[in-house]
């Protein structure tokens, strides 16, 4: 990280960010330490689409999952890509798709439209723009209102990214944390 970490912030809203990441994740995320716990009043864009990606998109959860990680890796931004995976994990999506992210265009994994959805991804987020051949298939496999929020996702993902990649945040673990816990609640069951 350039940027050390902060681990006591300052304010009430911050301290209870930490707490609840901690809750949810099982530890504190490097954003919250190193952006926002320096530059709080950005946090609450973030917060705001952090809820719509909860709770305002008609889109599959996988494949809100699958847009912002396959954004991820192809940016190269470890923290990310691993939060969304632990996002999977939680979610109990499994991970087979996830992992099979970079062959998703000849996997046997991904429908017909998970494969027109990231190819649209990739290519927008390489280029910053859609060839007619990549779009037309998009078209083929996502309703207008789709095509929106997959534009939309992709863009936040990267959003997120250039947040992350500059300051050199790194994985923060969290799959491998939220494996754990699923494991653990699958042995007390």
């Amino acid at each position: 990280m350039r940027l050390e970490p902060i681990e006591r912030p300052r304010g009430l809203l911050l301290r209870i960010a930490y707490w609840l990441s901690r809750r949810q994740l099982g530890r504190v995320m490097s954003s919250l330490t190193v952006i926002y716990a320096r530059a709080p009043a950005v946090a609450w864009p973030g917060l705001w689409i952090v809820r719509t990606l909860e709770r305002g998109l008609s889109l599959e959860r996988e494949l809100r999952l699958l847009i912002t990680t396959q954004s991820s890796l192809i940016n190269g931004c470890s923290f990310c890509a691993d939060l969304h995976m632990a996002q999977a994990v939680q979610a109990r999506l499994g991970l087979a798709k996830f992992k099979a992210l970079p062959e998703f265009a000849t996997s046997p994994l991904f429908s017909e439209r998970e494969r027109a959805v990231l190819a649209y991804t990739e290519e927008v987020t390489r280029r910053r723009s859609a060839s007619d051949s990549v779009f037309e298939a998009l078209r083929k496999h996502a309703t207008e209102k789709e095509i929106v929020e997959i534009t939309w996702l992709n863009a936040v993902g990267n959003f997120f990214n250039l947040m992350a990649v500059p300051l050199e945040l790194e994985s923060d673990d969290f799959m491998a944390l939220a494996l754990r816990r699923a494991e653990k609640a699958s042995l007390r069951a």
